[in-house]
C-alpha cells in the first residue's frame, strides 16, 4: 500500500509545470489529478487536466485512461481538505448536489477517502491537495477551467508557466516566458532577474526593479563577481513583497545555478540542500558543470567550508 501524503499548492502548481522538449502532462503517466467534488462544483470549475471521480457504493469510479500502478504522480483535491485523520463531514447527496438534514458526522473528508482507497493500486504516494481547490484557486486562479476533454495536441500546445520557488514571491523561468505579459499579469510579477545575454522587454533601463547578469552559458563564464549584488537584490524585493522573476535562456542552466546560490545563502544551507530543493521544484535544471565548481566555492564562501562533493550524482 503505497503513503498518504499532504501536497502544498506550490507543489502541484510546480508539478503542472514542468517541461522536456513539451510539457510533461503530455505524458500518459505523468500526472493522474482526481476532483473528488460534486458533480456541480467540477462543472462550474476545476483544475487544468483535473478528472472527475465518481463513488459507487464503497469503490470510486476512475477513468479507464488513467493506470494508477504506472502514473508519477497521483493527486487529489476536494473542496477544502486540512487534515489527513477523521473530521466533521456532512452527508451530500449526489443527485441534487444539496446537503441533507442528518448533520455532520466523525469522518475522513472525500479527497483523504479516495486517497486511501487509490493507496491500494498506486506504487508512488498518493498526493492531497491541501487546503483543497478552494485554496489552489485561490492563489493560481488563471489554472481554473470547465474544460472537461483534453487532446493531445492541445496539451502540446500548452505553454507552462515559470516554476515556484519561494511561494508567491520568487518565480524561475525562461526568456519565453519572461517576455509573456499574461505571465507577468498572473504572476504579478515586479521584478526580473536577466540571466543571458538577451534584452527583455519589461522594466528596461529600472535598476531597481532589473538586475540584468549579462554571461554566456559557458563552462569558463565566471558567476560569483554578480552572486552577492543578486542575493542583496533579492533580498531587497523580499523585503518590499514584490514578486520576482529569475531567468535565463532556457531556464536550466544559469538561473538555476543563481537561485540555488541565493538559497544557500538566504537559508544558510549546503549546496546539497539548496540542489535538491531547487532540483524539486524543476525537475530539468542542468546547470553547467563550470556553474556546479563555483556553487562548490560560493558554499565555501557561505558557509566557511566545502561541504558538498560535486563529484558525486546528481550534479
Amino acid at each position: 500500500m503505497a503513503d498518504l501524503v499532504f501536497c502544498e499548492p506550490t507543489e502541484l502548481y510546480n508539478i503542472l509545470n514542468q517541461v522536456t522538449k513539451l510539457s510533461r502532462l503530455t505524458e500518459p503517466n505523468y500526472l493522474c489529478l482526481l476532483d473528488v467534488r460534486s458533480k456541480r462544483e467540477y462543472d462550474e470549475s476545476h483544475v487544468i487536466t483535473a478528472l472527475r471521480v465518481k463513488k459507487k457504493d464503497k469503490d470510486y469510479l476512475i477513468p479507464e485512461s488513467v493506470d494508477l500502478e504506472c502514473v508519477r504522480y497521483c493527486v487529489v483535491y476536494d473542496s477544502n481538505t486540512s487534515t489527513l485523520e477523521m473530521t466533521l463531514v456532512y452527508n451530500e447527496n449526489e443527485d441534487d448536489n444539496d446537503f441533507d438534514n442528518s448533520g455532520p458526522e466523525l469522518a475522513l473528508g472525500p479527497a483523504v477517502e479516495c486517497g486511501k482507497w487509490l493507496s491500494n493500486f498506486t506504487r508512488n504516494p498518493v498526493h492531497i491537495l491541501k487546503g483543497g481547490y478552494q485554496r489552489f484557486s485561490g492563489l493560481y486562479h488563471f489554472f481554473r477551467t470547465q474544460k472537461i476533454i483534453w487532446m493531445p495536441q492541445e496539451l502540446d500546445a500548452f505553454q507552462p508557466y515559470p516554476v515556484e520557488i519561494i511561494p508567491g514571491k520568487v518565480f524561475l523561468g525562461n526568456f519565453s516566458q519572461a517576455c509573456d505579459p499574461q505571465v507577468q499579469k498572473d504572476l504579478k510579477i515586479k521584478a526580473h532577474i536577466n540571466v543571458s545575454m538577451e534584452m527583455g522587454p519589461f522594466f528596461a533601463g529600472d535598476s531597481d526593479n532589473l538586475l540584468h547578469i549579462q554571461i554566456e552559458d559557458t563552462p569558463d563564464v565566471k558567476i560569483i563577481p554578480f552572486l552577492r549584488h543578486l542575493c542583496h537584490f533579492l533580498e531587497i524585493h523580499l523585503e518590499l513583497g514584490s514578486v520576482v522573476l529569475v531567468f535565463s535562456t532556457r531556464g536550466i542552466s544559469r538561473s538555476c545555478a543563481v537561485i540555488v546560490a541565493f538559497l544557500m545563502h538566504w537559508r544558510e544551507e549546503t549546496l546539497q540542500r539548496s540542489w535538491a530543493y531547487v532540483k524539486k521544484c524543476k525537475n530539468n535544471m542542468r546547470p553547467n558543470w563550470g556553474l556546479v565548481t563555483q556553487l562548490s566555492e560560493w558554499e565555501k564562501i557561505v558557509l566557511g567550508d566545502t561541504v558538498t562533493d560535486i563529484f558525486n550524482p546528481p550534479y
